[in-house]
């Protein structure tokens, strides 16, 4: 059964349909072909129970506030700010895009509303002092990544969905892994710069800096009042995404008023088309997820992979490389759906933190996110930027191998999960 459900979704893609069409498909087919005495209502029932979560609210609440922001002036301010103090020093403003979209991520919690927002600014500032087009680009793409690893990451909240697992708790945990990403790419970007020779950008004075702090001061607090209440127990991961959109609304219509009120439903619009896809997916996720697990695939599978009675580490290891594979691929909101339920059981029984793993398994949907052939973010800075594919992952091997290498580190140290827990 399991080759056929492959088999149909494969088809399905290479006939260029869209991902939700595959995943809601192909286990409708797998019932009536292996299962032809149940009741279909029972996998529309699994359709609607997909999407039936309290935690689920929280997504399109995020993206809404990430659309208000990318539509003002958030992301602008916090360059401006970043960039006064670092952009004078060798490769200063490549620190300045990767600290950005760490904090945008943090704000926004989408890779590519980080590409969109982040990316655009950043890019012109970076060609203007000396950098080629493709270095730009892959540190770009892929320190958006970070936002799937700091809160308020939409990956998370789906690994929750499947799991059970705290989405406040995950939020928590991804912190550090999120700085330790921000801190390689920084490293290696004033190393690139020396070598490269790019040439030095001009020192903003105490009064610029000054003036950009006190302009970034509301957005910079965006993460503080989302972090800080949820650690605080304050509200719940979903009561944090109305406050977001709240705070986003005051922002960005009321005190800067770089949105107009009559823009919002035409934000709201794009917000509910993304949302709509990412229910869609959700839905098809849950009936595929039941699928299978009515048809033991996922123990199947497991005891094929990883054995009667692996370890830990080994466990980790083997969902390393399943979701990066994975995410390499398809978009990674799927895989997270799909292979969370056969993975999770197996690390379970191996003692696995489940924060942990939703840690390793978010950093890999990260890592995919930005790496060819199909990663969803190199095909948005395409699309944003208007650079064929081979332009865009032209610059971004040296990321992906630091990203594996944090990727290890996770496997055998999860102190960088749960210290903060």
């Amino acid at each position: 059964m399991a080759a056929t459900l492959l088999s149909i979704m494969v088809v399905l893609l290479l006939l260029n349909f869209p991902m939700m069409i595959p995943l809601m498909v192909a286990p409708l087919i797998g019932v009536f072909l292996f299962f032809p005495n149940m009741d279909p209502m029972i996998l529309m029932q699994q359709f609607a129970t997909g999407i039936e979560a309290y935690v689920l609210l929280a997504v399109p609440l995020f993206i809404f506030a990430a659309d208000i922001m990318t539509a003002g002036k958030t992301s602008r301010r916090l360059l401006d700010f970043i960039g006064s103090f670092i952009g004078h020093i060798r490769g200063g403003y490549a620190v300045t895009t990767a600290a950005a979209c760490t904090l945008f991520g943090a704000i926004s919690g989408s890779t590519q509303a980080t590409v969109v927002a982040v990316g655009k600014p950043m890019r012109e500032r970076l060609l203007r002092i000396g950098y080629k087009d493709s270095s730009a680009i892959a540190l770009i793409i892929n320190s958006s990544d970070v936002a799937l690893l700091v809160p308020p990451s939409i990956g998370m909240i789906m690994y929750g969905l499947v799991s059970g697992t705290s989405v406040g708790d995950l939020f928590i945990a991804g912190i550090i892994p999120g700085i330790i990403v921000f801190l390689s790419f920084a490293i290696f970007s004033i190393i690139y710069a020396k070598r490269a020779n790019i040439p030095l950008a001009d020192k903003a004075t105490w009064s610029e800096r000054f003036k950009f702090t006190r302009k970034a001061l509301l957005p910079l607090g965006f993460p503080v009042i989302i972090i800080g209440g949820i650690y605080s127990g304050l509200f719940s991961p979903t009561e944090a995404a109305g406050v977001s959109v709240l705070y986003a609304f005051i922002l960005e219509v009321v005190i800067y008023r770089s949105i107009h009120i009559k823009e919002l439903p035409a934000i709201a619009r794009s917000t509910g088309l993304v949302t709509s896809a990412v229910f869609v997916l959700v839905a098809g996720g849950q009936a595929f997820t039941w699928v299978i697990s009515f048809a033991r695939i996922p123990q199947m599978i497991t005891d094929t992979v990883l054995g009667t009675d692996p370890t830990a580490v080994y466990v980790l290891i083997m969902v390393t490389i399943f979701f990066f594979i994975g995410c390499m691929f398809v978009d990674p909101i799927v895989v997270i759906l799909v292979l969370t339920p056969i993975f999770y059981p197996a690390a379970m029984s191996a003692g696995v933190d489940p924060v942990h793993l939703g840690v390793v398994i978010t950093f890999q949907a990260a890592l995919g996110s930005a790496t060819p052939p199909f990663g969803v973010d190199i095909f948005t800075a395409s699309a944003v930027f208007n650079k064929p594919y081979l332009e865009v992952i032209k610059g971004t091997p040296p990321y992906i191998i630091m990203m594996v290498i944090i990727s290890v580190l996770l496997i055998y140290f999860e102190e960088l999960s749960l210290i903060l827990l």
